[in-house]
């Protein structure tokens, strides 16, 4: 099925202010990963005034799940996360968030607006019989943070069930470096795993004044590092596409004390599986280097998300979507970048794929995701509601190869 133009233009009409309504109100409301309380009731209460979608709350602890269902068909979903990032926001919008430290700098106010007006576009189209089959509305909660178990709001929604059932699931992310009205694409792999290693270095410490007395951790810390700083140019193929990073130090309490270890912490970030698992036995490696100066060390791993892998045939769809909606869309096929993103857990368990949407202002500065100053050009609204939704109903109407 393809939708014809003049039911597009209608609908955008009827939704276009609603959507930078709803957009607003979350800016100025924005809740950290897992805290997505009012984000969620105001959610939920959107689908419920629609008056015929089934309302799932608490999901994955803080999310919600709406669903339409009409007769025999596929089953697909359509995902928006809801979280915000401890930022403090410097916009200085009139609708800047009313919680300090707390911002929405990463567009989940922009994604969870966008999946209401597709909510809103289905509910109309279900109660006019123009549409069979069932399709999921997933807010979820915490893409950019952990629990206690180590886990976001994608793999708690999978354990769930959520998509069990699903056959394909799409999703798109605002994209501050390309303008309104381009759109980027990635077949395969297109974000980074996302891995945070913990290492010590630990000698015996001893009198500054002595250092011939001491095992020296710190003196072991730059035969690693000039070891750890190599690995990825020598030790990965340049095939793979890999990125190995420390981010903190900390050792020492006195100038006139050898401490006894040196902790350290970093990323390590990958796109294929062999490479992921490459990465790690290298940088466990660098820290073996110890044992010959006679330290030890200790070094473990916390698994993050998955490589976020584009299904090719939901991509195609999504393109040829877009280019019969805007016939002078620009589309720009590169990866995303090194950064995480948990919808990567869902398009490992079924056929998916996500698209970056233009969005910047044109006012010359950089407004990056999760920097203070983060912006949208709210136009870009309206063209993520129809591009997805009408994705959506070509794969209820079976118009693909998935």
């Amino acid at each position: 099925m393809i939708t014809d133009k003049q039911t597009i233009i209608e609908e955008a009409q009827a939704i276009a202010h609603q959507l930078s309504e709803w957009r607003r109100h979350l800016h100025q409301h924005p809740e950290l990963s897992f805290q997505e309380y009012e984000t969620g009731r105001f959610v939920s209460s959107r689908l419920k005034e629609f008056g015929n979608i089934a309302v799932q709350t608490n999901v994955a602890k803080t999310g919600v799940v709406g669903t339409l269902s009409s007769g025999s068909g596929p089953t697909i979903a359509i995902r928006a996360d809801m979280d915000a990032l401890p930022i403090v926001e410097q916009t200085g919008h009139d609708y800047r968030s009313k919680r300090d430290g707390v911002m929405h700098a990463c567009g989940h106010d922009a994604h969870t607006a966008i999946l209401l007006g597709i909510a809103k576009i289905f509910s109309d189209r279900f109660k006019e019989g123009k549409i069979s089959g069932t399709v999921k509305f997933l807010f979820q909660p915490a893409e950019e943070d952990t629990d206690d178990e180590g886990l976001s709001g994608a793999p708690r929604m999978i354990q769930e069930g959520i998509l069990d059932d699903v056959e394909a699931v799409i999703a798109l992310h605002v994209c501050p470096w390309h303008p309104v009205g381009v759109i980027q694409v990635n077949d395969g792999y297109s974000m980074a795993n996302v891995d945070v290693f913990h290492a010590k270095i630990i000698g015996s410490g001893g009198h500054g004044g002595y250092p011939h007395m001491t095992k020296d951790p710190i003196w072991m810390l730059g035969s690693v590092l000039q070891a750890f700083y190599g690995l990825v140019s020598r030790r990965i193929s340049p095939l793979d596409t890999a990125a190995a990073s420390i981010g903190k130090i900390n050792t020492g309490t006195a100038s006139n004390i050898i401490p006894e270890e040196v902790s350290i912490t970093g990323t390590l970030r990958t796109y294929s599986p062999e490479a992921r698992e490459q990465l790690i036995k290298e940088v466990e490696n660098v820290f073996k280097i110890t044992e010959s100066f006679g330290g030890s060390y200790v070094f473990t791993v916390e698994r993050g998300e998955p490589a976020l892998k584009n299904d090719p045939a939901v991509n195609a769809l999504l393109v040829e979507t877009a280019r019969n909606l805007y016939p002078d869309i620009q589309v720009e096929r590169e990866p995303f970048g090194m950064g995480g993103e948990d919808f990567g857990y869902m398009t490992q368990k079924i056929p998916g794929a996500m698209f970056f949407l233009g969005c910047s202002l044109e006012d010359g500065k950089n407004r990056d995701l999760h920097t203070n100053i983060f912006d949208i050009d709210e136009r870009c609204l309206e063209m993520g509601v129809f591009i997805l939704a009408e994705t959506a109903t070509r794969l209820l109407a079976g118009n693909n190869d998935i």
